[in-house]
């Protein structure tokens, strides 16, 4: 088993895409509710539920491809990493393509994009980019 879940995370919404899949099944956990409610949020998925199995549950996402059967997700990178974890206050976030994408960062008042992040002046750790 992974020991970083959001990397298993990334990859499983990857892989998905690239198989072309309509949508995709992971393990369940806090910041990963969390981190699809902002894909949903910005519009990178349709929509994702809670799958009740008598363990830690599973989220199945349902992902987006435009007209032409390409995925809306064109690029999702993990930054901190259980071996070197990244971190910024509000003034140094990350943006990605120039503002067109989402940074998802972990705060004290929880998982959040780099814009609320701005808006709230609070950092944190600076967990993936989506574009």
């Amino acid at each position: 088993m992974n020991s970083d879940t959001i990397s298993d995370y990334l990859t499983r919404i990857r892989n998905a895409q690239q198989a072309g899949h309509r949508r995709v099944d992971i393990p369940a956990s806090k910041v990963k509710r969390a981190m699809s409610k902002i894909l949903v949020d910005k519009g990178y998925i349709s929509r994702f539920i809670d799958i009740e199995d008598n363990k830690q549950g599973v989220l199945r996402l349902f992902l987006k491809y435009d007209a032409y059967g390409k995925p809306v997700i064109k690029e999702m990178k993990r930054i901190s990493k259980p071996g070197l974890r990244k971190y910024s206050d509000s003034d140094n976030l990350p943006k990605t393509y120039g503002g067109l994408g989402i940074v998802i960062i972990s705060t004290s008042r929880g998982v959040m994009t780099d814009k609320e992040a701005r808006k709230l002046k609070v950092g944190g750790e600076v967990l993936c980019s989506v574009y």
